[in-house]
């Protein structure tokens, strides 16, 4: 596809009909169109149909034209038509349907850029704070309703508000695309999510398609059109389908790796010619999620940390350098790393008395190290790490270790085999790969193969409404994806044993780590 081909919008002149070219209005456009789009179908939605008429003759049959390729073949389908001299930008709107926070991209659709973007906490936490929770309140009597409302009410006001900020309104919005996880697509779209958590867990659907936003109770334009991406079942959603669009590795020869780490750490390995992914538990420890001290980052959340081997001095960054009071799961990895390169902590992550001195204490039987003195914290009481916390982060360290190991040996591939190592998520912009490294947490690989991506899901639902080959390219990751059942694995327990030490019990495998 030539790159005139990728808008989605297309200013037209058509030539006025007269006695001697009495062609039908509809006719004289779609013939117009389909030498625009280099294609054999224009099909234009039946309520714009009607209104067609008055409106080519009011604007003098000079219109901008606003079509959706359809994701499963060459057709296209016209959905909206504006005066040609309108100077107000069609717009679509990229959603990342997050489980904790919503992400919109307001977006120009004729040129691609981005003209706003905002995020906002997703409402459904008000009845449950994870998708276990929402589910079962879904299936609750009007609770999938409620819920459901929630999600589509959070959008609708955020969006009004990104496009009043614009100087637009929602009627401008002619296309929207959501990436979401397989149970928020569901809850998005008002189908119950009942069976992903039941044996055999089944999904409603995988392929939602596209969908008319009022279906959905999105007030957008009444002839919106919303691209939902697809999951593959239960436990791999559109998020990670959009961060492997937004990634490129589905189009390249290379073998790479995607790894996204949420509540999960899940994981992608491929190339244009195979996708094989998986998922397993090891994403609340890496997000700062196992010790009293962890949080979202923020400002005053501690986010990097270094210690003098030989001083053992802390030296601790927070983000917009305020006061700590707290870390998040970069600068968690950064202290379990110096930790062990310092010898506070031992290759099973034990507290080591004679090294850490005065910093240990214990608390009703448990160890715990004080990371900020009381008198500089922003709370006003120390700020410490347990043996708990480490033994837990140990374990989801192995995890994400064992689950690349078992995705890669799947495939008869090594770690080290790897050029490109794509991380995704907030988790990707701030994490240090020499700490990573240092812990075992993921293979040591030159500093240079990891590649953060930021906010894939979001890019990749950005790339949907951009370009009509991205979008056609959507299904046919989904098509491609083998997906790897770790349950089941019979190698993965013996693996994840070997990887609770730090880095390794196969030091061999982290020749860059000195301790």
């Amino acid at each position: 596809m030539n790159e005139k081909n990728k808008s989605f919008v297309r200013t037209v002149s058509l030539t006025r009909p007269s006695l001697q070219d009495n062609t039908a209005d509809a006719d004289r456009l779609v013939s117009v169109l389909k030498s625009e789009l280099q294609t054999d179908t224009v099909k234009i939605d039946f309520p714009l149909l009607k209104r067609l008429p008055d409106l080519l003759r009011k604007w003098e049959y000079h219109v901008r034209c606003v079509l959706v390729p359809c994701p499963n073949g060459g057709e296209w389908l016209l959905t909206g038509i504006t005066d040609a001299q309108d100077t107000k930008p069609v717009t679509g709107l990229a959603v990342d349907l997050g489980t904790t926070r919503v992400v919109l991209r307001l977006l120009d659709l004729s040129t691609g850029q981005a003209l706003a973007e905002s995020s906002f906490d997703n409402p459904q936490i008000s009845v449950g704070p994870d998708i276990l929770a929402r589910i079962h309140y879904a299936d609750t009597e009007e609770g999938l309703e409620k819920i459901s409302h929630l999600i589509t009410d959070g959008i609708n006001h955020e969006m009004a508000a990104l496009c009043k900020s614009c100087e637009l309104g929602p009627e401008n919005v002619f296309l929207l695309s959501v990436a979401g996880n397989t149970a928020m697509t569901h809850l998005f779209m008002g189908l119950n999510p009942r069976w992903i958590i039941r044996e055999p867990y089944i999904p409603v659907v995988n392929t939602p398609g596209m969908v008319k936003a009022g279906e959905l109770g999105i007030q957008a334009n009444p002839l919106a059109r919303v691209i939902i991406f697809p999951n593959v079942g239960s436990y791999f959603g559109g998020d990670l389908i959009a961060g492997i669009l937004f990634s490129g590795m589905n189009t390249a020869e290379d073998t790479a790796i995607l790894v996204d780490v949420g509540t999960n750490a899940e994981v992608v390995l491929g190339n244009k010619h195979w996708l094989i992914a998986c998922a397993g538990a090891a994403g609340p420890a890496l997000e700062g999620g196992v010790t009293r001290m962890g949080m979202m980052a923020g400002p005053g959340v501690i986010d990097k940390i270094t210690i003098h081997r030989d001083t053992h001095e802390f030296d601790i960054h927070t983000i917009e350098e305020m006061p700590p009071k707290g870390i998040c799961g970069s600068g968690l990895i950064d202290l379990a790393a110096h930790l062990f390169l310092s010898g506070m902590i031992d290759i099973r992550g034990k507290f080591v008395s004679s090294v850490c001195g005065t910093r240990l204490n214990e608390n009703n039987g448990i160890r715990q190290l004080v990371v900020t003195p009381a008198k500089d914290s922003a709370t006003g009481n120390d700020l410490f790490i347990s043996q708990i916390d480490i033994d837990s982060l140990i374990r989801s360290k192995a995890a994400m270790f064992t689950i690349l190991e078992t995705i890669t040996m799947s495939v008869g591939m090594s770690l080290n085999e790897l050029s490109t190592f794509y991380v995704a998520g907030t988790f990707g912009c701030f994490i240090d790969p020499k700490s990573a490294i240092s812990i075992g947490m993921i293979p040591d690989l030159p500093v240079e193969s990891y590649q953060p991506l930021g906010n894939s899901s979001l890019g990749g639902a950005t790339l949907a409404l951009t370009s009509a080959e991205a979008l056609r390219e959507i299904d046919e990751i989904r098509n491609r994806i083998t997906y790897l059942e770790l349950n089941v694995n019979q190698e993965f327990m013996n693996r994840f044993s070997a990887a609770k030490f730090l880095p390794h019990t196969n030091t061999s495998l982290f020749p860059s780590v000195e301790v």
